[in-house]
């Protein structure tokens, strides 16, 4: 979902992109009678950067087991190559497990978890329920995650959650024991917050204990390809690990290897907003606990 959610730029024609992003806003002015002087106003630019970086892996099969199959191998590990480099990409961006130095740098922070201001993180124990945790306000003011994202003068257009969230949201009930975020008890549930999708990643890539809820206006966080998937079958290849052991010589051991590489970038701009032009505060995200 951390790639339907966030905005795709053009395709990268090299390693890195600069992106010029409006730093501070123009001002306009009344004029003061028929005579009055027509005041100036300036408008500053901020170079932002996204840079790609390599994410690749290596699946080695024996040549005996592929002798032997009934189906198709290749065909079964495409698909789980592509979910193992869709989380590792989530868990980067999200909480900055192996994340890229550039990366670290381009978001702000190592993941939006850990970019976003002490602000923007609340714990829904501390709020009456979990329907005024994400959508509403406790009774002293206090913000909500939606609430914390539109201050700034974002929108919401989207949310990840953990897949217990599941659960905590089937039983928000009004006064007389309905569920508040299901209308129809005959069709499968679909879930939206206040009229926007909410995705629960079966990947592994969420972390209960740093965020159940990632809520934002995920155009925000922007991605670009350098290098779209490519496979490339080895067969007399040596796979050393970091400390330049041999773990496979696949000409001697009779196997095979296949190799999947790719390169993309992610960037979060955050650019100033009429309702918070400062940087420190301002976060298109807001995380509940």
């Amino acid at each position: 979902p951390l790639l339907q959610l966030a905005r795709k730029l053009p395709n990268m024609s090299r390693a890195q992109r600069r992106m010029p992003v409006m730093g501070s806003f123009a001002s306009a002015y009344f004029v003061a009678g028929d005579t009055g002087l027509k005041q100036t106003s300036s408008v500053a630019w901020e170079n932002k950067y996204i840079d790609a970086e390599e994410l690749a892996v290596i699946v080695p099969i024996p040549e005996s087991v592929l002798d032997d199959s009934d189906f198709d191998i290749w065909a079964q590990i495409r698909p789980e190559i592509e979910r193992a480099l869709s989380k590792a990409i989530t868990a980067a961006v999200l909480y900055g497990t192996n994340i890229p130095a550039s990366w670290t740098t381009n978001l702000g922070g190592a993941g939006l978890v850990a970019a976003a201001p002490a602000l923007h993180k609340i714990v829904n124990t501390n709020y009456t329920d979990l329907y005024e945790a994400i959508l509403g306000e406790k009774g002293d003011g206090t913000d909500g995650v939606f609430m914390l994202v539109e201050a700034d003068g974002f929108n919401v257009t989207g949310s990840i959650a953990h897949l217990s969230m599941r659960g905590k949201l089937r039983n928000v009930r009004d006064t007389e024991g309905m569920p508040i975020f299901k209308t129809n008890m005959q069709d499968a549930t679909r879930y939206e917050l206040d009229g926007t999708p909410l995705f629960f990643p079966s990947d592994g890539s969420m972390v209960a204990a740093s965020s159940l809820l990632i809520s934002g206006q995920w155009d925000q966080l922007v991605y670009a390809m350098r290098q779209d998937i490519t496979y490339k079958v080895l067969t007399e290849s040596v796979i050393q690990d970091q400390s330049g052991n041999i773990v496979y010589n696949l000409a001697q051991q009779d196997m095979i290897a296949l190799r999947a590489v790719m390169r993309l970038g992610f960037s979060l701009p955050n650019p100033p907003t009429r309702e918070n032009e400062t940087d420190a505060s301002r976060f298109p995200f807001a995380i509940m606990t």
